[in-house]
């Protein structure tokens, strides 16, 4: 099976200073993360607060998904924090 995301939700961790959400492989869910150097990469003119960053994921889901996708397709794990690096 491939990774989807049929579920849009997504939440702000505030301890982790990141967004959560989450893929699945078939019956399997996987939790992704990205951090708020990656929101702050993508756009820099956005406010550093929870606020910010989740307009900041609403806006470039498309791209956070790619790239989330691309990272299970590397090593299938269970659990991944997106950073600024996987972002090119």
């Amino acid at each position: 099976m491939s990774l989807t995301f049929p579920n849009r939700s997504r939440s702000y961790d505030e301890a982790g200073k990141r967004i959560r959400f989450v893929g699945h492989d078939g019956m399997f869910q996987i939790s992704f993360s990205v951090a708020a150097d990656a929101m702050a990469k993508m756009q820099p003119a956005a406010a550093a607060n929870e606020a910010g960053y989740l307009a900041t994921f609403d806006t470039q889901s498309s791209a956070i998904r790619d790239v989330a996708a691309k990272a299970y397709d590397r090593t299938r794990k269970s659990m991944y924090v997106l950073t600024a690096a996987d972002f090119g």
